[in-house]
């Protein structure tokens, strides 16, 4: 007898071995008709398989729908197949190379004797749906190395015959077959073609065979698949919006900043990108000094022998920038971390100290490959909010948990509301005993409870000196982006030898907790940007307030406006300016209401002679007519809820 452990511990018994598609009919017709695969045992050792699978001895299974995270990856992995069977179809000439799952869809990479235009994708997408609408069943069978590699040559497939070549030789391959198309692949895959409705080819580009660029140039085709219909029209709603708010396309359009080939991965910021840059980085500045943060500043480049001692020199290497000065090797600083332990070791520190907060603007510089680039989310020079604490074993909770509860309000006042926190517990190869372990994860998930906070274990993904939390962020079209982080490191002092004098008078090494709250300035700004649509609230917009005469009689007026807006509030006056060019009123106020501006102030004659201004809020709205100390109460108000 097998007997199959199922989910909710419940046992099945069947007198034979027995597939998973059989178990799932067993239980219930309705569930039979939507598994898609099954999950054969438990933990780290689960793993998906085919509903033909067969079980022929004692298991546990979980049958996989689409409902299920593991279901929408075979939905997707079965989706490039079947694009893969699409071309073949309509182009028997084309051979098929290697087709992934990624994030949020699927490719497949093809070499074809010419490339396919909008027209082909479009017939395509056609010839897929026509094939999924068959439910023609998807059948493996297994061949030795050998016998596959003459299979694929046999019918044209070449570069299926060379990924098979490089198998060892003693290992059996899997294909699929479905209809008049078999391809290569591990698996699993749904059990008909039928299972596949809800899907969009999304875009053609270029990539060399085996990302080689000496190699072949072939025709990546990527697509997009979901397991219901309203979830594949909100992801492409989704796209839409993300195309609208795409900072590069804003950066321009706004004019804030741009990205130039003479310094690739690097950031040319315009006035108007500058101011929005200081907002920034003088809010947290206020942040550093309000919660107890002393601001340091190190140098750009430190010495090979510290990046040796540290372990970034056996680890980052590749991504370091280098140089060499009198024969000594130098290396751009990739992170501030090494710096703020030279600085803690400058005299004697006490216990009395701790916990002891430093925070830079420290400027970075990592060598990121080219293709990995994208505008200002992904850079080479990139400036940190970077923050170290120095303190005891004792202090981490309390650290951690005021740590959450600034992150929370500093993030709402940048308008993010919704964050997901996650909690990266001990990899495998680490160091410092379990002991020290047990305390500091403890620590952070403490915390987060105390800060009422719902988290997820990532387990193993803590770094090898201690476990983190990496807070994550929600967009407003639903984007998750992580930004900010603390790190619990015994590592890192010991490495270099920081040490604090304790209560009983002895040397003692303290605990270091890294922690950023926006991470990198640019890839935050480049968030905000896209978060807002380019309108950026109030008090971070580069212009907030533009001042517009209606005819060359009230040009003075408008510049004694500006010059009381401009020195509105105490130390620091509005943003403001004014367009007394002699152009039509309507043509004006389009024009700044395109550059998103939170308000347009407008003065004819009748606004002159009361001392007052037509005030126009951003998205058209007439607010009326008002005095120009009315107009700074309002947006004093405005410029303070940071709305």
């Amino acid at each position: 007898m097998i007997h199959i452990t199922l989910p909710d511990g419940s046992q099945r018994e069947y007198p034979g071995p027995v597939t998973v598609a059989e178990v799932a009919a067993s239980i219930g017709s309705g569930l039979a008709k939507a598994a898609l695969a099954g999950k054969v045992g438990t933990g780290e050792d689960a793993r998906v398989v085919d509903t033909s699978y067969v079980l022929d001895k004692d298991q546990s299974l979980s049958i996989v729908t689409a409902k299920d995270a593991d279901g929408l990856e075979v939905i997707r992995h079965s989706t490039a197949h079947l694009l893969a069977y699409a071309v073949k179809e309509l182009f028997p000439d084309a051979q098929v190379t290697i087709g992934p799952v990624i994030e949020n869809g699927f490719y497949y990479d093809f070499s074809y004797k010419r490339p396919f235009t909008p027209e082909d994708l479009a017939a395509i997408e056609k010839r897929m749906a026509e094939l999924a609408a068959k439910d023609e069943p998807v059948v493996r069978r297994v061949l030795p190395r050998d016998e596959a590699v003459a299979y694929f040559k046999g019918i044209g497939e070449n570069y299926k015959a060379e990924i098979i070549a490089s198998i060892p030789t003693n290992e059996d391959v899997s294909l699929y077959r479905e209809g008049g198309f078999e391809d290569l692949c591990r698996g699993p895959h749904v059990p008909s073609t039928g299972k596949l409705k809800f899907f969009k080819l999304m875009k053609v580009a270029g990539a060399y065979w085996r990302g080689d660029h000496r190699n072949e140039m072939l025709q990546r085709v990527y697509g997009t698949a979901w397991a219901t219909k309203d979830d594949l029209q909100q992801y492409l709603h989704m796209l839409e919006e993300a195309e609208k708010r795409d900072h590069r396309k804003l950066g321009r359009e706004l004019d804030l900043f741009h990205i130039d080939e003479h310094s690739p991965g690097t950031v040319f910021w315009h006035p108007k990108g500058w101011s929005l840059w200081q907002e920034v980085e003088q809010y947290m500045r206020r942040v550093y000094r309000d919660n107890g943060y002393q601001e340091v500043k190190g140098p750009q480049i430190l010495d090979k022998t510290l990046w040796e001692k540290t372990g970034h020199w056996d680890k980052y290497r590749d991504n370091m920038f280098v140089t060499e000065s009198e024969k000594r090797d130098y290396a751009l600083k990739p992170m501030n971390c090494p710096g703020h332990i030279l600085i803690f070791k400058q005299g004697i520190k006490s216990y009395r100290d701790l916990p002891l907060r430093y925070g830079e603007f420290g400027q970075c510089h990592r060598n990121e490959p080219t293709g990995g680039l994208h505008g200002i989310m992904r850079v080479r020079g990139f400036t940190q909010d970077d923050g170290h604490v120095f303190c005891t074993e004792d202090q981490i909770q309390p650290e951690v948990l005021a740590f959450t509860t600034l992150l929370q309000k500093v993030y709402r006042d940048f308008g993010f509301t919704d964050i997901i926190y996650k909690v990266a517990t001990r990899p495998e190869a680490r160091i410092g005993s379990d002991e020290i372990w047990d305390k500091a994860e403890a620590a952070l998930i403490n915390s987060l409870e105390a800060s009422g906070c719902e988290y997820v274990l990532s387990p193993g993904d803590g770094a090898f000196y201690g476990p983190k939390i990496e807070y994550t962020l929600k967009d407003a079209i639903g984007r998750q982006w992580q930004c900010g982080t603390i790190q619990v490191d015994f590592s890192m002092p010991e490495r270099l030898d920081a040490e604090y004098v304790g209560e009983d008078g002895g040397r003692h090494r303290p605990v270091m907790l890294h922690r950023a709250i926006v991470g990198s300035l640019e890839r935050f700004i480049g968030i905000l940007i896209e978060q807002h649509a380019g309108a950026l609230p109030t008090w971070l917009a580069p212009t907030q307030v533009a001042v517009l005469n209606i005819t060359d009689s009230q040009a003075d007026y408008v510049r004694d406006v500006a010059q009381k807006l401009q020195k509105a509030l105490p130390n620091q006056g509005l943003r403001v300016v004014t367009d007394l060019r002699n152009e039509k009123i309507t043509y004006k106020i389009r024009e700044h209401s395109l550059q998103k501006l939170p308000y347009i102030l407008v003065a004819g004659d009748k606004e002159k002679a009361a001392g007052a201004v037509a005030v126009r809020a951003r998205g058209n709205k007439d607010l009326g007519v008002m005095t120009v100390e009315e107009f700074i109460e309002l947006i004093t108000k405005d410029i303070a809820a940071k709305a």
